[in-house]
């Protein structure tokens, strides 16, 4: 499915390039608007990134957050520096269906198979943004993209396989926020070598041909930012275009 995200930096919506918070877009556009949008337009998922929350957990915005559950239109999916059990409960209290968990699920990954085992695999999102080197290891990189964890992808699923994990959504680092196009062959690869979990496709989708490309490769979800956030597409073109239309 399509799932457009939105990025949010007090209250407004933002977009990093790279993860960086010093290349900020910021977009005169209200969130619930952005929501209520996407909703009119077919969308089912929203993905929410907090971006202050990630920098300062006790700045979360919950209330913008509770705000957009509210509305009831749409599900939702949430991160931005999940560190601690109160981050997962607050935003599951708030109505978020699936917490999105990135640093801390390769950093702390007994802790994190914890929640899972407590939550449920279907309320968790492991969000691993990858580094591929010369010879096609697959790194996750930790801390904004700052740090090489160590950790390969493999490895990591892994171990997490043990708390039967069903959620990942992957970035290819050098795809984000450049709108030139999804690493095809990354996707594709861990479909089939990991085929009992939903993969999310994060990172580079600039054209609706983008969206097309990356419909071979079977992963259940397809995260756009930046592309209907500047118009490129609409999300009833997303739409149409990855049901095949």
């Amino acid at each position: 499915m399509i799932i457009p995200a939105i990025d949010l930096i007090d209250g407004k919506v933002v977009r990093l390039y790279q993860g960086d918070y010093n290349q900020k877009t910021e977009y005169k556009l209200d969130p619930v608007d952005v929501l209520t949008g996407y909703a009119k337009g077919g969308a089912k998922w929203l993905h929410i990134v907090d971006l202050t929350g990630a920098k300062d957990t006790e700045k979360r915005q919950l209330d913008l957050i509770r705000k957009m559950v509210d509305t009831g239109l749409m599900r939702f999916q949430a991160g931005g520096g999940i560190r601690r059990k109160k981050d997962v409960e607050q935003l599951l209290e708030a109505g978020v269906e699936r917490v999105v968990i990135g640093s801390l699920a390769v950093k702390q990954p007994a802790l994190v198979k914890e929640w899972v085992d407590i939550y449920g695999p279907n309320h968790i999102v492991l969000a691993l943004d990858i580094n591929i080197d010369e010879a096609g290891n697959k790194w996750i990189a930790t801390h904004g993209w700052q740090e090489n964890s160590g950790v390969k992808l493999e490895d990591l699923l892994a171990d997490y396989a043990s708390v039967g994990i069903k959620h990942v959504l992957c970035t290819d680092i050098s795809k984000d926020g450049t709108l030139s196009g999804s690493n095809i062959d990354l996707y594709t690869e861990v479909v089939q070598q990991f085929p009992n979990i939903h993969w999310q496709a994060s990172g580079g989708i600039g054209q609706l041909s983008d969206i097309a490309a990356l419909k071979p490769s079977k992963v259940s979800g397809v995260i756009l930012g930046r592309a209907l956030l500047e118009g490129k597409f609409t999300i009833e073109e997303a739409i149409k275009c990855w049901q095949g239309e």
